[in-house]
């Protein structure tokens, strides 16, 4: 059956919440109705997925592989927090994947974090949240997330009955915490939950709902109520928490660069330079390094620091660096010097430097320390992704960028002779080449 575009619910989607509306309208005061989103057509009759608590545990049902919670259903109150009703804070970021999510146990409530329906419900989807094996992930309830949020009608501000949907999450991490009242100032012990969202790329950035329909359906095993489950669940079904990483939700920065970006024009000039590097350095690719540390030197040098030409490291012996230098940032009485490590990849122009190449490169980085990665090719999505993310301060160079900046350099020093300035850097290759500690450009 094809699916109603409106039980599609983006990401971000704002929805009219009562506890009373009808389940057959797709719409209630302009705007789209929850209970209709969350009803099966073919089971209107059931019971409702409710959102009048902070964490809404849907009915187990008895299958034919055992009893599954169908779906748990988390609502963060943002105008509550701080109130004695709920005295914490969710922190919610959604363009990076992370949802931090407090439990449900109160200062008057007794006993331990798992005395209350909701934490106990946390507890036990925990526990296949966290399974070693794909059986057990399988059974795992999904945690579809919502935000209470504020929207104006006729001038007037409706605080109430309007949820942001915030989508569907993975348990990556359950903690005991103790937290403090801040009107009686008495301590109480909860859970807190670090959520990853995950993403739903393949369906638009938007939740297909027949997924909590099938697995809400007491006659479909696990494996068939998974099959409109979104990729990136599935994936984390099959890999477990090492795929966390690649099947977290990210809004892509506009910094990000598809391939086409990062490589010149077919049939310009510049395309033309790129395939005659990697042809030349293909039997050298060593020789490569001594191009990609000059390269680099008239790319950091263009922001007004002054670039000092380090070494190249032995061939096969670099660990994750090619060659060393140093940048100084001020001026020539009050500066601080930077090292400079730089890692050289001479691939096929279509070819993709991964996440894990440029890691290799990061690992090796100390404080204070910078990195250059020179290729013929393109970086990945998630290479460029993660190092936006984490914030990591190495410059990635491209064939684009790298053949333009060959241009400038047989331009400026070899009046536009490409194969004299080839001819220059395989001639002072050897005698770069140096067995020092990085940290040593710093002594000089």
């Amino acid at each position: 059956m094809p699916v109603n575009h409106a039980r599609l619910v983006p990401m971000l989607k704002t929805m009219r919440y009562a506890q009373g509306a009808s389940r057959v309208d797709v719409e209630l005061d302009g705007h789209l109705n929850y209970h209709f989103v969350t009803t099966s057509p073919a089971a209107a009759h059931g019971r409702k997925l409710m959102l009048e608590a902070g964490i809404n545990a849907a009915a187990i049902v008895e299958t034919a592989d055992g009893p599954r919670r169908p779906v748990i259903s988390l609502r963060s109150s943002p105008w509550k927090a701080g109130h004695a009703t709920n005295p914490w804070h969710d922190e919610f970021d959604l363009d990076h994947g992370h949802v931090r999510y407090y439990g449900d146990h109160k200062p008057s409530t007794m006993g331990l974090p798992g005395a209350t329906a909701g934490n106990r419900a946390l507890l036990d989807a925990w526990t296949l949240h966290a399974a070693t094996d794909p059986r057990g992930r399988l059974q795992a309830p999904p945690l579809l997330i919502y935000r209470s949020i504020t929207v104006n009608r006729d001038g007037r501000s409706l605080v109430k009955g309007h949820i942001e949907f915030c989508g569907a999450a993975i348990i990556e991490r359950l903690e005991h915490v103790v937290q403090r009242d801040p009107e009686s100032g008495r301590s109480f012990p909860n859970l807190v939950l670090d959520l990853a969202v995950i993403d739903l790329v393949d369906t638009g950035d938007a939740l297909d709902m027949r997924w909590i329909d099938d697995r809400r359906n007491p006659e479909l095993d696990a494996e068939r109520a998974a099959r409109h489950a979104p990729a990136s669940w599935r994936r984390w079904i099959r890999d477990g928490k090492a795929a966390i990483p690649r099947v977290r939700r990210r809004v892509v920065s506009s910094r990000v660069r598809p391939a086409e970006d990062q490589l010149p024009t077919p049939g310009s000039t510049e395309a033309e330079l790129l395939q005659r590097l990697y042809t030349y350095f293909d039997g050298r690719k060593h020789a490569f390094e001594m191009l990609a540390a000059r390269v680099s030197a008239q790319i950091l040098s263009g922001s007004g620091a002054r670039y000092h030409d380090g070494w190249l490291t032995r061939p096969g012996g670099d660990g994750g660096v090619d060659f060393v230098g140093r940048l100084d940032v001020g001026t020539p009485a009050n500066n601080t010097p930077l090292v400079v490590l730089g890692q050289a990849k001479c691939i096929t122009p279509t070819s993709s430097i991964s996440p894990d190449q440029v890691a290799r490169v990061v690992a090796r980085l100390r404080r204070g320390w910078i990195g250059v990665f020179v290729t013929t090719g393109v970086f990945t999505k998630q290479a460029q992704i993660e190092v936006i993310d984490d914030q990591y301060p190495l410059v990635l160079v491209d064939g684009k960028t790298l053949a333009e900046q060959v241009l400038r350099m047989a331009a400026a020093d070899h009046n536009g002779d490409l194969d004299a300035l080839l001819t220059s850097v395989t001639a002072d290759y050897d005698i770069a080449i140096t067995y020092r500690r990085p940290n040593e450009i710093l002594l000089g």
